[in-house]
């Protein structure tokens, strides 16, 4: 099911059929150093992760992380929204292979998230975190017009992320 489309770009909903990419994007190096290492080294893992996570929130709040493909079916990577614990707002996500960085994918997958947001979900305001050392992340997230607002913790997590907002206009 096709969530979000852009000019270049599908963004749909996760499926089991899906492990195996979502298994490479996890086990990406920057994801791992980024995003945190997942446990999901097989394909029996991923289906299960994406079941409990992925998918369980698509039931939960009508949406979540999508994969995010080229119009001809070519998996890139993940965007979306989603309603985290530990967080007033819903934040928008997002991560790609590294073959699909630096392409302005993650930047219109994001925009049209965020419009997304706005106009289906009904959302004024959505956050980014991210490690202040993901220079790469916080360049798309500047870029959507997003601002530092400060550094936070989740849970007992011990690294401070930074948090951005933005107001979305009706």
């Amino acid at each position: 099911m096709v969530e979000i489309e852009t000019e270049r770009l599908v963004l749909r909903r996760f499926a089991l059929d899906d492990a195996a990419f979502f298994m490479a994007l996890l086990n990406d190096p920057d994801w791992i150093r980024f995003i945190g290492d997942r446990h999901v080294y097989n394909i029996d893992s991923a289906r299960a992760y994406l079941a409990k996570t992925y998918l369980a929130q698509y039931e939960k709040n009508g949406f979540g992380l999508y994969l995010t493909a080229l119009k001809n079916g070519t998996p890139l990577g993940m965007c979306g929204l989603i309603k985290r614990d530990g967080l007033d707002d819903v934040d928008i996500g997002f991560a790609f292979l590294p073959a699909h960085r630096g392409l302005g994918y993650a930047l219109e997958a994001a925009q049209a998230s965020l419009d997304y947001g706005r106009r289906v979900l009904m959302k004024k305001r959505v956050v980014a975190i991210t490690l202040p050392a993901n220079t790469a992340s916080v360049a798309v997230i500047k870029k959507l017009g997003m601002r530092f607002e400060r550094l936070i913790r989740l849970g007992d997590d011990p690294d401070e992320l930074a948090l951005y907002a933005v107001e979305l206009k009706t």
